[in-house]
């Protein structure tokens, strides 16, 4: 790809952002965009390509402002690591960030090939075109309401200046990541640090973190799981006592944990079949039981929300355990053969995936549902706190009784949508106020 060619692809980027992507909020046209860039550059690694369009494609089916910009920023790393790859936990991180850093080197290779080889014959008018109308749209938007309205059904709002912010974003972007697949650099081809731990030096620490772990998971075995017994027949406990006086350490045991068995995989010595099984037992035994500790830190967080109902943060925290969790079931699946190459890529993976989950599973409207459940069951309800959802807990919330159902969407409006902002679960909000009277709020 020459230096025109590149510069055509990011300006066909830039114009395809700047008619299709809703930059204010979720929307049907992020996911598109995301189609259009890929298209363009053809060459990238499927795999990271699919998840970063899924990603993107979130927010096409979720209202949750916070949770589409954890998305939208997974969705640009995982794009940047569909043109930069990488196979170690560096090459991967390198590679995340890539298309930034390579769409500042490469300006000045994009001028001196032009300027080199000539501009080819459909550039320089397609430029110009782009230009001309970038900068007399928005006037003459601004200057007749019949014609602004005209442009909205094709094209985002003018009026704010959003093309030119998208076209120069994306634009640039995709020349970065054109001039990544044009001159690669591989941070993975650097020397691996060199095993120099000896066995002596690591089994005394792991093995003493074995046993502290089997001695902390024998004596707790009765309380770990026990839950709502053990709550009960405790003198002066509480289940906020329960999961908070232990949750957030058994979180940090957690990742440190997987932060020792990487330092010890990497560096210690593999010199004789003997040093293998050590390591392969000693390492394999503490992912075990760190996965019992991973198990009672959930059942403490799932018996905490059930006492006191569910939110954000609460079902955040979880999640991030749940993938820790898978995260220790591939080690235990690399440490079997001792072959980790493939562990750093699965664990960036999975954890791009445990977003995606994260987003079908559509948290806010979870916390709604099981907030709704749990005020059928016991008459408690935070009606503020679930009032400040976003759309997508309205559905759940229109279920409530009338009073409390109307009380907690009596501010709520939805907007229309159009087809680049289109987004089911505003859609689906919007319907269910329609169902609403706010007159039934009696506080």
């Amino acid at each position: 790809m020459t230096p025109n060619r590149v510069l055509l692809t990011g300006a066909a980027a830039g114009i395809g952002a700047a008619a299709l992507l809703p930059l204010d909020e979720p929307g049907l046209g992020w996911s598109l965009t995301a189609v259009v860039v890929f298209a363009l550059l053809r060459k990238v690694e499927l795999g990271w390509a699919v998840l970063s369009v899924a990603l993107f494609g979130v927010g096409a089916f979720v209202s949750a402002g916070w949770l589409f910009a954890l998305c939208a920023v997974a969705g640009c790393a995982t794009g940047s690591l569909a043109v930069a790859g990488g196979r170690t936990a560096r090459g991967l991180l390198i590679g995340a960030g890539a298309v930034p850093v390579a769409a500042v080197r490469a300006l000045p290779w994009v001028a001196r090939g032009v300027k080199e080889g000539g501009t080819p014959r459909l550039a320089r008018p397609v430029l110009v075109t782009a230009a001309l109308l970038l900068v007399f749209v928005p006037l003459l938007a601004g200057a007749d309401a019949a014609f602004a309205d005209l442009l909205g059904s094709i094209t985002p709002d003018e009026s704010s200046g959003q093309p030119v912010v998208l076209f120069l974003a994306v634009g640039l972007g995709t020349v970065g990541a054109a001039y990544l697949l044009v001159s690669p650099r591989r941070p993975d081809e650097t020397s691996d640090l060199p095993r120099t731990v000896a066995r002596r030096d690591w089994v005394l620490p792991v093995g003493a973190l074995v046993l502290l772990f089997a001695a902390f998971v024998a004596v707790q075995l009765k309380t770990l799981f026990a839950g709502d017994q053990h709550v009960m027949v405790t003198p002066d406990l509480t289940y906020a006592d329960y999961a908070r006086s232990g949750f957030w350490q058994l979180l940090a045991v957690t990742v440190l944990t997987l932060g020792v068995i990487a330092v010890v995989a990497r560096l210690a010595r593999l010199d004789s079949p003997t040093d293998r099984r050590w390591l392969r037992g000693l390492l394999g035994a503490l992912s075990v039981l760190t996965l019992v500790i991973v198990a009672s830190a959930l059942a403490r967080m799932w018996l905490y929300q059930q006492a006191y109902g569910f939110t954000v943060l609460r079902v955040l925290v979880a999640a991030c355990e749940v993938w820790l969790g898978v995260v220790y079931l591939l080690v235990l699946a690399a440490g079997v053969r001792l072959d980790g190459r493939w562990l750093a890529r699965a664990v960036f993976g999975t954890g791009f995936v445990a977003l995606v989950g994260l987003a079908a599973l559509n948290p806010e409207r979870f916390i709604a549902e099981r907030n709704v459940d749990r005020y059928h069951a016991t008459g408690k309800i935070d009606v503020r706190y679930l009032s400040r959802l976003s759309d997508d807990a309205v559905p759940a919330l229109a279920a409530l009784p009338a009073d409390l159902g109307a009380c907690a969407l009596r501010f709520r409006h939805v907007e229309p949508d159009d087809w680049r902002s289109w987004n089911l679960a505003r859609q689906r909000a919007g319907e269910a106020l329609a169902r609403i009277r706010t007159t039934d709020c009696a506080r």
